[in-house]
């Protein structure tokens, strides 16, 4: 039987110590990814501490989610991912490998003596008042270890305005979270913000007289008043389990970090149908395809009706540097992109787009890293089950068919958001269409 669990901090195997006064100095040594690779290569002279040092401040400072270490058969490649896409920053020399791997592999809490089989592990480092946490992943390649650093900037947690929803929509997702019970769910492939988006729901909602625990894999962000646990199979603490657990501890709502399996599925949905609000996420290519997963995890169609309050399907996409994007007169072929795109938003989109209508154009410069692009936001598309909605999901309909009554319903497509957010000049046409494959 599993025990209740209590609230777990994550585990942090290690700190890396870094000054203030270090922190400063690379602040103004360190605005683009040229002068960071320039700065690395001057810190190779001092050692691999002052390399890591280096990479976690500057990862931070460039706003990047992940550092990639690479070991190639002539040296280390290094690249950094940011608003979504790799930019290699330098090339280390072979003879640094061994160092810096052992050296990461001792503050991570990973084993040094084993490199055929994947590891994981995490750390610390404070950067000012926050204490910034890295997680490690090691896979054996062909020419030894490579490294992937996570850093989990706490910048990223955002209130639930600043996710990106339109107005309309947001007023509904207000609605949704004051419900007592039922389910939330967040939806897309790994890397599009789901977890953002649930931890925003969270802290909506998060008050005193509210008992709010969640289970997660690992916990990525500490919230504040709310008890966080972390999944540990090793111990036969995994999502199923640890959800039978969390039910006993009487909360009003629970975070359930990812929907992976039939037992996790069965005791999610109950949850919600016996006097919890649930939010969960599932990796699904759009919301419709939500349903469907589901049943596929042996739920019964009845109880995901009853359920499902709320599914949000969501990708992320580049915004335009505001330093340098560049307003130009839209092409006759993009307005009828765009035309084509809206006609089935409910709303009359095509009165506003004048044949002078201007767009905005990624150009490129330091700030952006030559890119057009700095940070990201969300395009979403969001289904309200209602009641209409619960039956038609009990005629067991395919995803196409659950599409097409949404957007009857009045739902918008991640490709429709996208487009809005084209015509409010926050991203290109370019960039939806890269994402959303429209």
């Amino acid at each position: 039987m599993p025990t209740a669990p209590q609230t777990q901090q994550t585990h942090i195997t290690g700190q890396v110590r870094i000054s203030a006064q270090f922190v400063d100095s690379l602040k103004t040594q360190v605005q683009t990814i040229e002068q960071l690779g320039a700065r690395l290569d001057q810190a190779q002279q001092s050692g691999v501490t002052e390399i890591i040092q280096v990479l976690l401040v500057s990862a931070l400072l460039l706003d990047a989610s992940d550092i990639h270490i690479e070991p190639k058969e002539q040296g280390i490649q290094l690249r950094l991912r940011i608003d979504g896409l790799l930019h290699e920053v330098t090339q280390f020399p072979r003879s640094l490998y061994d160092s810096l791997l052992s050296r990461l592999k001792l503050v991570s809490g990973t084993k040094l003596n084993i490199a055929d089989k994947p590891q994981d592990g995490r750390f610390s480092f404070k950067l000012g008042a926050d204490t910034v946490e890295a997680r490690v992943s090691t896979l054996p390649a062909e020419y030894g270890e490579a490294f992937v650093l996570r850093v989990l900037n706490p910048k990223n947690l955002i209130l639930l305005p600043e996710l990106g929803l339109r107005k309309t929509i947001l007023d509904r997702v207000h609605q949704e979270l004051k419900k007592p019970n039922g389910m939330i769910l967040a939806t897309g492939p790994t890397g599009s913000g789901k977890t953002t988006t649930l931890y925003a729901f969270l802290k909506e909602i998060e008050r005193p007289e509210i008992k709010i625990v969640t289970i997660e894999d690992p916990i990525e962000y500490h919230l504040e008043g709310i008890s966080q646990t972390q999944v540990n199979p090793e111990k036969g603490y995994d999502f199923a389990s640890g959800l039978q657990a969390i039910v006993r501890q009487d909360p009003d709502v629970i975070l359930v970090g990812e929907i992976r399996d039939q037992t996790t599925a069965q005791i999610a949905l109950q949850a919600a149908l016996t006097g919890h609000l649930v939010f969960s996420t599932l990796h699904t290519n759009d919301a419709p395809g939500t349903v469907s997963r589901l049943r596929s995890l042996k739920a019964k169609s009845l109880n995901i009706g009853a359920a499902t309050n709320l599914i949000v399907g969501q990708r992320l996409v580049r915004k335009l540097c505001a330093q340098c994007s560049v307003s130009e007169k839209a092409t006759p072929k993009d307005i009828a992109k765009i035309k084509k795109g809206l006609k089935d938003v409910t709303q009359n989109i095509e009165t506003k787009i004048p044949p002078s209508f201007q767009l905005k154009k990624a150009k490129g410069c330091p700030v952006c890293n030559n890119t057009g692009y700095k940070g990201r936001t969300g395009i979403f598309e969001v289904i309200f089950v209602d009641s209409a909605f619960e039956e038609f999901i009990l005629t067991r309909p395919s995803t196409s068919a659950l599409r097409q009554f949404a957007i009857q319903k009045g739902m918008t497509t991640m490709y429709q958001d996208g487009l809005l957010k084209v015509l409010r000049q926050i991203t290109t046409l370019q960039e939806v269409e890269r994402i959303t494959g429209e």
